[in-house]
């Protein structure tokens, strides 16, 4: 299982395709490890052309845990921000976007295409916003700017996020999982029953460590609101989002294309907060295309 030092952290990362194609980076999102995008995204984006990496974000999956590092509760730290204070986090996630800018310095590539997913987005966005000599184009999947006026998630959706498992046993687990997959997922998309049951184990069986999303939450919440970092942009942008995301509204898409300037957006009815596979074809067309655009260099 190769890994890399990346800003001072070991990141555990994979690799498709082949290697002299343009790079392009996927970010996974809160609490979620890089397997969470399908083999079949990965392998639609190889088809397409592209060096595939995923990697696990610091504190879950395989990726280096900051174990004890202590981060203020949502709520406390929800309402701090709102009054202009910022509590002490962990990390940022403009930490988290400097872990993405060093893994690729790690693995010797100038520059990518960056896609990031929910939180994972957030993070792409950062990497626009500081390290856009490193980004070919970014693709923002599930996220939004952090503008606190925007329509919130269904209170279904982050109950069932925010619930703990009732046990930290196996069986427990992959049941918490299927649980918040179906609260969160594509209602035009629902997934196999026994293939999800299967993904969620495997995910269980590879790492659980519900400390390391408690501190990633901390740092969406501090990095507040976006809209004005964004304005400064200049990396060809793609904004895709589900018409029917309970957890991040359409707003949240909407909002993120508003404020990059000439970001195009794309949306999809029936998805949601996932990756359906009914939807694997058409996103990775969208996000290849976006590259196509973007870099003369890339696979035509």
């Amino acid at each position: 299982m190769p890994t890399t030092t990346a800003n001072n952290l070991t990141l555990h990362y994979d690799e498709h395709g082949d290697p002299s194609h343009p790079p392009l980076l996927l970010v996974m999102g809160l609490g979620a490890q890089m397997t969470l995008w399908p083999m079949e995204l990965v392998e639609a984006l190889v088809e397409r052309g592209f060096r595939v990496i995923r990697f696990d974000n610091r504190d879950v999956g395989l990726s280096e845990k900051l174990d004890g590092a202590k981060a203020p509760g949502i709520v406390c730290h929800i309402l701090f921000r709102r009054i202009g204070l910022r509590p002490k986090v962990p990390y940022t996630l403009e930490d988290m976007a400097a872990d993405g800018a060093a893994l690729l310095d790690s693995l010797g590539i100038e520059r990518a295409h960056v896609v990031g997913a929910s939180m994972g987005g957030m993070i792409a966005q950062l990497m626009a916003i500081h390290y856009s000599d490193k980004l070919l184009s970014v693709t923002s999947i599930m996220s939004t700017t952090g503008n606190a006026k925007l329509p919130q998630a269904d209170k279904a959706a982050m109950k069932a996020l925010t619930t703990p498992s009732p046990s930290m046993e196996e069986d427990a687990l992959v049941e918490n999982g299927i649980r918040i997959s179906n609260a969160i997922g594509s209602p035009g998309y629902r997934p196999d029953p026994e293939r999800q049951r299967e993904r969620v184990r495997e995910s269980v069986r590879r790492s659980v460590y519900p400390e390391g999303m408690v501190r990633q939450m901390a740092a969406i919440i501090d990095d507040g609101d976006r809209r004005a970092r964004l304005k400064d942009v200049r990396v060809p942008a793609l904004v895709l989002h589900g018409e029917d995301d309970p957890l991040v509204k359409l707003a949240g898409g909407q909002d993120t294309a508003a404020a990059i300037p000439g970001a195009v957006l794309k949306t999809f009815p029936g998805w949601g907060h996932d990756l359906p596979m009914e939807l694997v074809d058409e996103i990775a067309d969208a996000i290849a295309n976006h590259a196509f655009a973007a870099d003369p260099a890339a696979p035509a």
